[in-house]
C-alpha cells in the first residue's frame, strides 16, 4: 500500500523543511511549495491526501485558495498559519478547511492530526461504499457530489462531504456534538461549534431543506443531531 502524499504550501522555507522532515519520519510522502501556482499545477498531475496551507501567500489569498480546494480536490484541507484569531479560525472552516493550527506549532501535533484526518476518510469508505442513496437523493462520495433524481448535480465540500457520510453511516440514530468531535478531528471549542453549524446549514441548503423545518437533518437541541432517511449504499 503506497503511503498517503502530503502537499506543503508555505513561503517560509524553514517551515517547509520542518514539516517536510517530520512528515517523511512519521512515513508519509511529501511534496513543498513555495508559490501557490506551482502547488495548484501539481494538482493538475497528483491529488494529495491531505494539502497543508498557509495563508499569508504571495502570490494569491490563502482563504480563497483553501475555498477552491475544498469544492474543487478529493484532498483534506488543513490550514496552518500564523494568523491565531477565532474569527480566522472560524472563516478558515467555514470556507471549507477540514482543520486549523495556529503558528508556532508542534510538529508532533501536525502529524497526529493528518492521521486523524485519513483516518476519517479512507476507513469510512472501507466499512460502506463510495455512493450511498437516500431519500431521492444520491451522494458520490468520490467525486464530491449530490445527484437528485432528475439527474442534476450538486458539488459539496471535502468538509462537507465528511459530516454528511458521518450522517449517512448512522441514520435515525442522535449524534452529539462530543461524537462529532470525536470522528472528524479538529480541536474542541466555539470554532469547531461554528464550523459544524456551517457545514450542516450548507448541506440543508444543497438537499433544498426548508430552514425552519428541515425534514431529514434535524437538530436535537442541547443534545446534537439526527439524520432521519433511509440509507441503501451502493
Amino acid at each position: 500500500m503506497s503511503r498517503p502524499l502530503i502537499t506543503i504550501l508555505d513561503d517560509e522555507p524553514e517551515i517547509r523543511r520542518i514539516l517536510t522532515d517530520t512528515l517523511e519520519e512519521a512515513g508519509f510522502r511529501t511534496q513543498s511549495f513555495a508559490r501557490a501556482r506551482e502547488f495548484e499545477a501539481s494538482l493538475n498531475r497528483v491529488t494529495p491526501d491531505v494539502c497543508l496551507v498557509d495563508l499569508s501567500l504571495p502570490d494569491t489569498d490563502g482563504l480563497a485558495l483553501v475555498h477552491r480546494l475544498a469544492l474543487e480536490q478529493g484532498a483534506a484541507v488543513i490550514i496552518i498559519s500564523g494568523r491565531a484569531q477565532v474569527q480566522d479560525r472560524v472563516t478558515g472552516l467555514e470556507l471549507g478547511a477540514d482543520d486549523y493550527i495556529t503558528k508556532p506549532f508542534d510538529p508532533a501535533e501536525v502529524v497526529a492530526r493528518i492521521r486523524a484526518r485519513l483516518r476519517g476518510g479512507p476507513r469510512s469508505a472501507a466499512t460502506t461504499g463510495n455512493s450511498a442513496e437516500f431519500s431521492g437523493w444520491t451522494a458520490h462520495f468520490d467525486r464530491y457530489i449530490l445527484e437528485d433524481d432528475s439527474g442534476a448535480e450538486t458539488p459539496f465540500s471535502h468538509a462537507e462531504g465528511e459530516v454528511l457520510r458521518l450522517f449517512l453511516e448512522s441514520p435515525k440514530r442522535l449524534i452529539s456534538r462530543a461524537q462529532m468531535q470525536e470522528s472528524l478531528g479538529g480541536g474542541a471549542g466555539e470554532s469547531f461549534d461554528r464550523a459544524m453549524d456551517v457545514r450542516i446549514s450548507r448541506l440543508r441548503t444543497k438537499l433544498r431543506e426548508d430552514p425552519k423545518n428541515p425534514r431529514l437533518i434535524k437538530t436535537i437541541y442541547g443534545a446534537g443531531y439526527i439524520f432521519l432517511g433511509d440509507v441503501t449504499w451502493l
